[in-house]
């Protein structure tokens, strides 16, 4: 048996092995950023020799020449600016290309353990591939020749390389106190963005819900809320970070005045020449950008610093799957053993067993809240067991690499979860298929008539969670999505409750087509259509097994245990009933 061809990622490690993978291109930006600030060097050395020589010689030979190469320098630095900028992007879009498919494997893993990571994950992404692929990162590459341009403007002369120092610490001192202080209101106003952005989306999600029982004022006003605490929280860290860059603001202008001021005071003095003083000025500029470009990007940065942790967290809660050797199609034998599932409010399935064989039909009934659909989603893998195994063809189901027992096995919920796109798409589970084998998956179930008479067929148009049918339509389309390549097990809940006369009677036919065929068939409901096509019957009451066997044995124990209730309801009527001797009248009587 080979190993499965597709290989994931160390678990829980994804995101930081990707994020090193960009080693390669950081350093091409790093090289980049190199090349571009010895660059920049060019402008301040044409001032430097054009008011140091060429204004005292009068060569206009000497001034061509110098604006020429000048020219050469600035053309080198802008390709270069626009080349990193270029690898900047595809190291964002690269990022998200490759995290992405593991995101959404994440993102499902995280709505079946009940937390609802929702689209958040996604959104997170694009934040950092934003702040990759934007001019905020090459700010910060750029940050570090802050001290070669003041080194070099210290060689001009000791008093401007003071002033440039002096601006540069200053500069830095407020762009750390505009971080400490706004960073627990960015912070919390990003986690109430999250939870509003999540209680509108569940709004409009239940949209129909909402609209027709007059919940719109309510859902508002919760949304309202949500969204007034992130505005404040929003405001309140902008206004902070307002005084810190005007500060900035003010500082970067006063001190290229102030060299400029020092400067024209050394000439004077004739400690330095004009064209240190201009030169400096340009140095200065430049020493002081990388800062103030760090620090207007600095909200960026620290958006995408939440979202890399909450990535990062994400990721680490719920791992990838851990490759399993290939192994061959199921038949279909099912077999649960004590199987305990306990839940948030206590236990749902306790210590069930039983077993399916191949063309066999099992149906599950019992009360409400009796872990029937529990016991469907523990048996396709979308519930972890607490104790107890669930096996197929003799192997236990986490044995199984998930993409590859998918294939095999046919699921219809209570929610039957059709996606946006053609009836065909929704058929094939998606994927790529074949007409004729879409076509026979319809055709098994019982519904490639009712689709003919859409209004383009298998061509028709689906929305979000298969609207523009209607409820007994989309469990005939998830019935013959359940269906599609005739997986081995079968496991429908609640197939029918939907459904008109004639779909049921199309569901019986295609139970007992399916049965024929050697599958294995898990039927949860209550009706005599799917109880008359089952071989056995399994009773849940409270979580846990009350009876099974086969179907008229099962049955029959039920109508007894009924019976027997009954009579003894009337029998504890007819003693409540029963008159109660006078005492009274017993006493007088015997005196």
């Amino acid at each position: 048996m080979a190993l499965s061809s597709h290989r994931r990622s160390e678990p829980g490690n994804i995101l930081v092995q990707t994020l090193r993978k960009c080693r390669g291109g950081f350093l091409t930006i790093g090289v980049f950023s190199l090349a571009i600030n010895l660059l920049m060097l060019a402008s301040p050395l044409y001032m430097l020799q054009v008011y140091d020589r060429v204004l005292s010689s009068g060569r206009n030979e000497t001034l061509f020449l110098l604006t020429g190469i000048l020219g050469v320098a600035l053309l080198a630095m802008a390709m270069l600016e626009t080349a990193r900028t270029a690898v900047a992007l595809r190291i964002g879009v690269w990022f998200n290309q490759t995290l992405g498919p593991e995101l959404l494997r994440v993102g499902l893993k995280s709505k079946l353990s009940g937390q609802s990571a929702g689209g958040q994950a996604f959104r997170d992404l694009g934040q950092v591939q934003s702040f990759m692929g934007g001019p905020a990162m090459t700010a910060f590459f750029d940050l570090p020749w802050t001290p070669f341009f003041i080194v070099v403007t210290w060689l001009l002369h000791p008093l401007l390389g003071t002033i440039a120092l002096s601006a540069a610490v200053l500069l830095l001192m407020l762009s750390l106190g505009n971080e400490l202080a706004t960073r627990s209101l960015l912070k919390s106003a990003n986690t109430s963005q999250i939870k509003g952005n999540t209680l509108a989306e569940g709004t409009i999600g239940n949209a129909e819900v909402v609209r027709a029982m007059g919940m719109i004022g309510a859902m508002l006003a919760r949304w309202q809320t949500q969204n007034a605490q992130t505005l404040t929280e929003t405001l309140r860290a902008s206004e902070l970070s307002s005084y810190f860059t005007g500060a900035a603001k003010f500082l970067r202008y006063f001190s290229q005045s102030l060299m400029l001021g020092a400067g024209a005071f050394l000439v004077i003095r004739g400690l330095t020449t004009p064209g240190s003083m201009i030169a400096g000025s340009i140095l200065l500029s430049r020493a002081l950008a990388p800062v103030d470009h760090a620090m207007s990007a600095w909200k960026n940065f620290s958006g995408a610093r939440l979202a890399y942790g909450r990535l990062k967290d994400l990721v680490s809660a719920f791992p990838s799957d851990p490759v399993r050797m290939a192994l061959p199609a199921p038949a279909g034998r099912l077999q649960v053993k004590d199987l305990t599932v306990i839940g948030p409010n206590g236990a749902q399935l306790a210590r069930v067993s039983f077993d399916i064989s191949p063309g066999e039909v099992v149906a599950v009934i019992g009360p409400s809240a009796a872990g029937k659909s529990t016991l469907c989603r523990a048996i396709v893998g979308l519930v972890k067991p607490n104790s107890g195994t669930i096996s197929l063809d003799g192997v236990r189901i986490e044995h199984w690499d998930p993409d590859a027992l998918g294939p095999h096995i046919g699921f219809l919920p209570q929610e039957v979860g059709l996606f946006e796109g053609t009836v065909r798409r929704n058929i094939a589970r998606m994927g790529e298929a074949t007409p004729e084998e879409v076509v026979s998956a319809a055709r098994r179930a019982h519904v490639h008539e009712m689709i003919s008479q859409l209004p383009q067929g298998y061509e028709t148009r689906l929305g979000e969670r298969g609207a523009g049918l209607s409820g007994g339509q989309k469990q005939r389309v998830g019935l013959a999505r359940a269906v599609f390549r005739s997986p081995a097990l079968i496991v429908l809940d609640e197939p029918n409750a939907n459904l008109d006369q004639a779909g049921e009677t199309a569901l019986s036919a295609a139970v007992l087509e399916l049965k024929e065929a050697g599958a294995s068939l898990l039927i949860v409901g209550h009706r005599p259509s799917t109880l008359a096509q089952s071989d056995k019957v399994l009773l849940l009451q409270g979580g846990m097994v009350q009876a099974f066997g086969p179907r008229q044995e099962v049955l029959g124990r039920m109508r007894e245990a009924t019976a027997a209730s009954r009579a003894q309801a009337q029998s504890s009527s007819t003693e409540g009933e029963r008159p109660v001797p006078d005492s009274g009248r017993a006493e007088s009587g015997g005196t």
